[in-house]
């Protein structure tokens, strides 16, 4: 049986058209970050274009990456050495493209880390964490139901396979909710604006501890890794719906 299989360009024009990259102001290039194979038979998708990621993709024979976390920061050193050589030369001695989008895969409405996030904990989506600018990643909304704080947290660790950071009392119930996938500890005081009982994100810092006591609002950070697992997966899952093309997740774990 014949692999089925798509033209670079084709892929990158449905990805576009998909996601619209070009109306979001991001901290890093969208779309195609590596130039690869025009025909591409077998896409492995994943969080970040780690070398363990690049190397699973070189084992598994896949001429395309498809990743959340790619490369070209704003504000990284622009040389060529040390692992960005070292992921580069992976990339490019294999012939393997790397697709990569940030804030857009964060903010689809169906196949985004937010909105994968919350039909996995079950959330109820009510409007955006920041009513003033809706394109701002990040969701407010309800719990399936109303729980304590303590078995909220458990929820989560049940969803996620890890244990969140929890800033709060444990016997406090907990009904809304606003979330933001990834780093989003800076977005603490939108939820707190909004009013909800608690804020789930990735990653906390130590203003965010402070904030979340004195709010009495509850944090969980679930880890950047943990919540960014599912864009990038049903992203994938898409494609091979769409084309047809063989598409692989390759989960790298990441405790953070």
């Amino acid at each position: 049986m014949l692999e089925t299989a798509i033209d670079r360009k084709q892929l990158l024009t449905h990805l576009e058209n998909l996601l619209q990259s070009r109306r979001t102001r991001d901290y890093c290039p969208n779309g195609l970050q590596v130039e690869g194979r025009e025909r591409i038979h077998h896409i492995v998708t994943g969080v970040t274009a780690s070398q363990a990621l690049i190397e699973e993709a070189i084992e598994l024979g896949a001429d395309t990456l498809l990743v959340h976390h790619g490369y070209f920061w704003k504000g990284e050193d622009q040389r060529v050495v040390g692992i960005k050589k070292e992921r580069l030369k992976a990339l490019l001695q294999h012939d393997i493209n790397l697709i990569a989008y940030h804030l857009p895969l964060d903010v689809h409405p169906e196949l985004g880390n937010n909105a994968q996030l919350a039909d996995l904990l079950e959330l109820e989506t009510t409007g955006p964490i920041d009513p003033l600018d809706p394109s701002t990643p990040g969701s407010i909304g309800k719990l399936p139901k109303a729980m304590t704080a303590a078995e909220f947290s458990q929820w989560i660790a049940s969803k996620l396979d890890r244990e969140p950071l929890h800033i709060g009392e444990n016997e406090d119930i907990v009904e809304t909710v606003a979330w933001c996938t990834g780093g989003a500890q800076g977005y603490l005081q939108l939820a707190v604006d909004a009013g909800v009982d608690a804020f789930i994100t990735g990653e906390i810092n130590e203003p965010a501890v402070h904030l979340a006591r004195e709010t009495g609002t509850h944090f969980y950070s679930a880890g950047h890794h943990a919540t960014e697992r599912y864009g990038a997966r049903a992203l994938g899952q898409h494609l091979e719906t769409e084309f047809g093309v063989k598409v692989t997740f390759v989960d790298i774990d990441n405790p953070v």
